[in-house]
């Protein structure tokens, strides 16, 4: 039976390699910080996470099945000045806290898959990230304590705390009444910098509403708001054929979640494709075409420097499976920075053939959301049309953002 912990208690270990797990029913991500004597990382080389995955001596390696990542940790390969491993328990919904849910429990295993210690971690509530436990030294033996710090104030608050700098954080803007960001064309072409990113706190967003077609033209970029559906028609009412939706952003100067090692933030655009209902396929910087090759992603763009679109999805309307009654344009943040850090954000949808402009989506204002529901493209009485979105969700990854799509299908 394994030793059962409780918050300050410590142990020691026997063994030299050991794996810290967790056990938990939200969705989470488990990252190690090594750090000094001083309780401070040595650089950013001290952070291993899921972008980060190996550290010296410690290493993310593939959980049980429903879980996070787990922990592996050498302990005679830590280096000298490093005093401590601490575990850190990150819930993937920055939105949501440990107490709308079971307690996480924290695992110490050996290689064999012994469990040696486990700690329930009570008391948390508002918290969405907690250190669960760290591996120690003293007096040249390694020893596990029971932490169960959280964090309410989040990933910032937490790498503040361990000596991570956050250069030029942003003054904070008004609290927002308006859920969504606005989808509105710029007055002057598009211009690239890299100016921080604007911060605020917003509500969450409402439901798309109801808003009356109008028109595509190359002519005048159509200034789309939340809601609003288009025919995807051109000037004399020709169908557009090939469409290209792209995305662009800034890097901001302040660090980004996890200590990234430059202060780049790595946003994704991915198209998910509905039969009806269902999930028929996805195309994102892991699957670059569709399986009828009408949908083309133009790959992966780290960091969003440059000019332009950083990312663009191609589509080929007339070869569209005709399964496919749906089409989702979905941004998301790999790293898990949430949009209320990313400067100048936009997408665009382009004449493909032609390279006219016909609507740019500005995200004129951050979400405390990792993802956003930018466009569908549907089929609608024999012709395709578009709608946008402006919907923050909760999700890292395209996969991930799935489950929240749903619900704009019928709108």
């Amino acid at each position: 039976m394994p030793q059962q912990l409780t918050k300050g208690q410590n142990a020691a270990l026997s063994v030299n390699d050991v794996v810290v797990s967790i056990v938990l029913t939200a969705a989470a991500d488990l990252s190690a910080l090594l750090v000094t004597a001083a309780g401070k990382v040595r650089s950013d080389d001290d952070f291993v996470f899921f972008n980060q995955p190996a550290g010296p001596g410690v290493r993310l390696q593939p959980g049980a099945t429903g879980q996070a990542a787990e922990l592996a940790v050498t302990l005679s390969a830590i280096p000298a000045d490093v005093e401590q491993v601490r575990a850190v328990i990150t819930l993937d919904d920055a939105a949501s806290s440990f107490g709308r849910s079971a307690p996480p429990t924290a695992l110490v295993s050996d290689t064999a898959g012994n469990v040696l210690y486990e700690y329930r971690i009570e008391g948390l509530d508002t918290e969405s990230i907690v250190i669960a436990l760290e591996l120690y030294r003293r007096q040249g033996a390694w020893k596990v304590r029971a932490v169960g710090q959280g964090y309410a104030g989040g990933f910032a608050a937490l790498v503040t705390d361990h000596g991570v700098s956050v250069d030029d954080a942003p003054a904070p803007t008004p609290v927002s009444t308006g859920s969504a960001p606005t989808m509105t064309p710029p007055a002057v072409p598009p211009h690239r910098s890299s100016n921080g990113a604007t911060a605020g706190t917003h509500t969450a967003p409402a439901a798309v509403p109801d808003a009356p077609e109008i028109s595509l033209t190359k002519q005048k970029r159509v200034n789309l708001s939340k809601g609003q559906k288009v025919t995807l028609r051109k000037d004399g009412g020709v169908a557009l054929t090939h469409i290209r939706m792209g995305l662009g952003w800034d890097p901001v100067s302040s660090r980004g979640r996890f200590g990234a090692r430059s202060s780049s933030i790595d946003l994704d655009a991915s198209a998910v494709m509905f039969a009806g209902s269902q999930v028929a396929d996805i195309v994102y910087y892991g699957a670059l075409e569709s399986d009828d090759r009408a949908v083309v992603h133009s790959g992966d763009n780290l960091t969003g420097d440059g000019d332009g679109d950083d990312e663009v999805i191609t589509v080929d309307l007339p070869s569209v499976a005709s399964k496919i009654t749906a089409i989702i344009f979905v941004v998301t943040s790999y790293r898990g920075q949430t949009f209320e850090q990313v400067a100048n954000a936009f997408c665009r949808l382009v004449d493909s053939p032609q390279g006219a402009e016909l609507a740019r989506f500005t995200l004129q204002g951050g979400m405390p959301f990792t993802a956003v529901a930018m466009a569908k493209v549907y089929r609608q009485g024999g012709e395709w049309k578009l709608q946008a979105i402006g919907e923050g969700l909760n999700a890292k990854t395209a996969k991930k953002a799935v489950p929240h799509l749903g619900r704009f299908l019928n709108d």
